[in-house]
């Protein structure tokens, strides 16, 4: 069990799995920035989480509901969760909303099993399925939260947790995937260590010849 104060957020697995360095100098350094993703993001989420809850026969839409769990030291907000009354039974089914099209890793589908692991310890129900709805192209995935996406999920969890209590900043490593993030100029993928001192010195410069 975690106490409140080492909870980490939801947004942080998919930040984990885009990118551990990213997820570290988030969640570790507090440094954030927005790009033309992230804001794009931002305004489907606002669409989302703060409307009004609705009523389809048997399904109650609830939006915008504050997930925890304490024994994975967890919480955030799930955008959209569907309460069906089946037999006198209520079972959830969690959305996740996002702006862009489905992506190769399992970023997506763990952060949606996170808030599934929430409200099953919650609500102490069993969750089968969820889904994500994607923008592009404007449908909805339906994903089986199976044993070994649980495991994959449980397993990026407790490594962001290690990362956080230890406030271990992984080296940088430059790839394709640094074009979409926002805080690449902080991040500075592309400076090695041999080219670390040079760069300095090229700030710094100017300074030098003028002083």
């Amino acid at each position: 069990m975690y106490s409140e104060e080492d909870y980490i957020q939801l947004s942080a697995i998919q930040h984990y799995v885009f990118c551990p360095r990213q997820c570290a100098l988030i969640h570790v350094e507090g440094i954030w920035a927005e790009n033309f993703f992230t804001a794009r993001g931002e305004i489907l989420h606002e669409k989302v989480d703060f409307g009004d809850d609705e009523m389809h026969g048997a399904k109650h839409i609830t939006r915008g509901l504050n997930v925890f769990s304490k024994r994975l030291g967890l919480s955030g907000r799930a955008d959209v969760v569907e309460f069906t009354d089946s037999g006198g039974k209520i079972v959830p089914y969690p959305v996740e909303y996002k702006s862009g099209k489905p992506k190769l890793d399992i970023s997506d589908s763990a952060q949606l099993c996170a808030q599934a692991l929430c409200l099953e310890e919650m609500l102490g129900v069993t969750i089968g399925k969820a889904a994500i709805f994607y923008g592009k192209p404007r449908r909805r995935l339906e994903v089986e939260l199976s044993d070994e996406l649980r495991q994959s999920t449980e397993d990026i969890i407790a490594k962001i947790h290690e990362m956080v209590q230890q406030r271990i900043v992984p080296k940088a490593i430059h790839s394709s995937k640094c074009e979409f993030c926002s805080i690449a100029d902080e991040c500075m993928p592309k400076i090695r260590k041999r080219k670390l001192s040079a760069y300095i010195k090229e700030l710094f410069s100017p300074y030098e010849e003028t002083s």
